[in-house]
């Protein structure tokens, strides 16, 4: 029996998910593809909020993520960071030789939609890049806020990593204004890794088509005119697009509006035990918690690698022992997914009676 999942990602994958992946592939320029390429496009466009179209990369969200700032940045691109992946973000885009600023901020805390603002009035920039929801630290910025700073600087095209909120809160895309939005298989949406998610506004892609250098494999242009076709610009992972089929279905029955409601519950259940156990969570506020997995302040400094230990010996599940710099100072524990109530239950019972009788 394989080892129940509780860490932000990969999450745990429903049999119903690998019976879907196990359909038997077709060939990626023929009909049977297109047809299930296209099947997928409204359920896609639902979720991210848009009308505009929805490519599938086989690759992972930084293959997106990389792609986009150079497919985008003409001028220079600022980088918002608050943790490991935003502040990675900055890496790549210098590895990639982009003239690029960092707008930092400390980790647990959101990015500032007026500190943004200030930045942005520069004049510096034509592309920002932000992570929603920072997977290191449990830290979800106000997007919403964020956005109508965007909103003031018509020529800043936007790129957002939605990789572990995307289908866990509302992230309302042609409402709000965004340009870019890009997330992947592994996180909320329960499916195993190795594809990405991304949509572009038309503004998007008319700036791409002015920039030299693009490269091939995530040049917004070729996966446009694919589109167009019901196809994708290079061979497809075409068994985990069968599988979001089947997870689309799932969302579809859940409804949209009750999956949010249910992360939130969950979420909240999670923080609940936080409190109740003597921690703290680490995000500097409870508003800018993630809904999607809570990272812990390990107060107590509890031996995390000794408790995963005896919930896989005992329990046969794993939580995360943190990342990055704040590795063992934090852990993190997921609830996103098709976790439930009880699920979500039953890990926080077998986490109280390792506290309470085996340490």
């Amino acid at each position: 029996m394989s080892t129940k999942l509780f860490i932000p990602g990969p999450v745990q994958v429903s049999d119903k998910t690998y019976a879907a992946i196990t359909t038997p592939v077709v060939g990626h320029r023929s009909q049977d593809f297109v047809d299930l390429y296209q099947s997928v496009q409204p359920g896609l466009q639902r979720l991210f909020h848009t009308k505009d179209p929805v490519f599938i990369s086989t690759s992972s969200a930084w293959g997106v993520m990389e792609g986009s700032i150079r497919n985008l940045t003409r001028k220079k691109v600022l980088n918002c960071m608050n943790g490991a992946f935003s502040d990675k973000w900055n890496d790549v885009s210098q590895r990639c030789g982009l003239s690029a600023d960092s707008l930092k901020f400390e980790w647990g805390q959101p990015i500032a939609p007026e500190v943004l603002r200030e930045a942005l009035a520069t004049g510096e920039y034509d592309v920002v890049t932000l992570v929603h929801n920072e997977t290191s630290t449990g830290v979800m910025s106000p997007l919403e806020d964020i956005a109508a700073v965007l909103g003031e600087f018509p020529e800043i095209i936007s790129v957002i990593d939605t990789v572990s909120s995307f289908s866990v809160v509302p992230i309302l895309k042609d409402e709000w204004g965004l340009d870019v939005i890009l997330t992947g298989s592994q996180k909320a949406l329960a499916l195993p890794p190795g594809m990405a998610l991304f949509t572009v506004s038309d503004r998007a892609l008319e700036r791409a088509a002015s920039i030299e250098g693009r490269g091939y494999y995530f040049d917004y242009l070729e996966f446009k005119k694919n589109h167009d076709k019901g196809m994708t610009p290079s061979t497809p992972v075409i068994p985990l697009i069968y599988g979001l089929r089947s997870k689309l279905e799932d969302i579809a029955e859940e409804g949209i509006e009750n999956r949010y409601a249910r992360h939130a519950h969950l979420n909240s259940l999670v923080h609940d035990w936080v409190a109740r156990n003597g921690l703290e969570l680490f995000p500097v506020a409870p508003e800018f918690a993630s809904r999607a997995l809570t990272c812990v302040k390990n107060t107590r400094e509890l031996d995390i690698p000794h408790i995963n230990q005896l919930l896989r010996e005992n329990f046969n599940c794993v939580i995360d022992g943190g990342y990055g710099r704040i590795k063992g100072k934090t852990f993190r524990i997921s609830n996103m997914g098709d976790e439930t109530e009880a699920t979500i239950s039953e890990l926080l019972g077998n986490l109280d009676h390792i506290l309470n009788n085996l340490l």
